[in-house]
């Protein structure tokens, strides 16, 4: 069986997971801190709903695939490419905009879930459900990201929600390593880590959806379904360039195919292609230059925050 299309989504649900186990741990860490111990069931019941209604999210959409594609089997072909492209778009915007904006706002996430929780614990009497709401907006905003992964690669079936499970477990591991039993981890590196992960994986999502839409707008061209027809430039050369993704621009189905190791694995990861049209390399491009330096110019912000907070507390000589 192959695995490949599992491993996207255990990188993703790690990353997100681990975001999710932070606030779930600073909650815990300071319901502990105020002797208020007897609401972290709250606690884990936010964790426990939000991973069901995520999961259910999730159903929701395979289950509106299936419906739109059931209405009418003879367009079954056309619908299925759309929604996957949909979704993919759906999730490069998500994806894209929560690495960009949890990395500029993470030097400020201990300060909001302390000040969030410290306004749940004055009202005494709605204590537990302003902890459980915190926690559970916290883990579905996460669990929804992979959900859309997985709904724009739903014809892999079960084997990304397997690399969900254990990216869930992943982050599990790391929280109780954290906040259970003290072992230090350089969380901001991981993120950076992870972070550069997740923007190949996006930018990838980038070439998949546009096969996608161009798979769509081919077969309805060849349907005459309507009278105009996005593939007649390249009729007469059909067989090397693409419906709308213009001419192919890589060809290396010789060297490395993507549909056997390690392609498959650069495939499943990063969106990988042994053949590149050219539409599809600039968008690739665009994409990750623009998303890239808008990444890497929040971690620089970061970082200038961080050592211009040590520079003030320096005492001075």
């Amino acid at each position: 069986m192959d695995f490949s299309a599992a491993l996207p989504t255990f990188i993703i649900t790690l990353r997100e997971g681990v975001e999710a186990a932070l606030v779930v741990g600073i909650v815990l860490a300071l319901l502990n801190k105020a002797q208020k111990s007897y609401l972290n069931r709250w606690v884990y019941i936010g964790v426990g709903v939000g991973i069901i209604l995520s999961a259910l999210i999730g159903v929701l959409f395979t289950s509106l695939i299936s419906i739109l594609k059931n209405i009418n089997p003879e367009y079954a072909p056309i619908v299925e490419p759309i929604m996957e492209g949909v979704f993919c778009t759906l999730a490069i915007a998500m994806l894209s905009w929560m690495l960009i904006w949890m990395t500029k706002q993470a030097k400020n996430m201990k300060a909001e879930v302390e000040s969030a929780v410290s306004e749940a614990l004055v009202e005494n009497s709605n204590a537990g459900w302003g902890v459980f709401l915190l926690i559970l907006v916290a883990v579905v905003r996460e669990g929804v990201e992979t959900v859309l992964f997985i709904a724009a690669n739903f014809q892999e079936g079960l084997i990304p929600v397997t690399g969900a499970i254990a990216g869930i477990c992943g982050a599990v591991l790391i929280g109780m390593l954290l906040f259970k039993w003290g072992i230090k981890i350089n969380i901001r590196q991981f993120f950076q880590f992870m972070g550069v992960f997740l923007l190949l994986i996006v930018s990838g999502l980038v070439i998949s959806a546009l096969r996608k839409f161009d798979a769509a707008l081919g077969i309805i061209s060849a349907s005459n379904l309507i009278s105009f027809n996005f593939c007649s430039f390249y009729d007469s050369m059909n067989s090397v360039h693409s419906c709308v993704l213009g001419p192919l621009v890589w060809d290396n189905a010789g060297v490395l195919p993507d549909n056997k190791f390690p392609g498959l694995i650069l495939k499943s990861l990063f969106g990988y292609r042994h053949h590149l049209y050219l539409i599809q390399a600039v968008a690739y491009s665009l994409f990750l230059s623009v998303v890239g330096s808008l990444y890497f110019r929040s971690l620089n912000i970061s970082q200038a925050i961080k050592i211009n907070k040590k520079l003030k507390n320096k005492p001075v000589q």
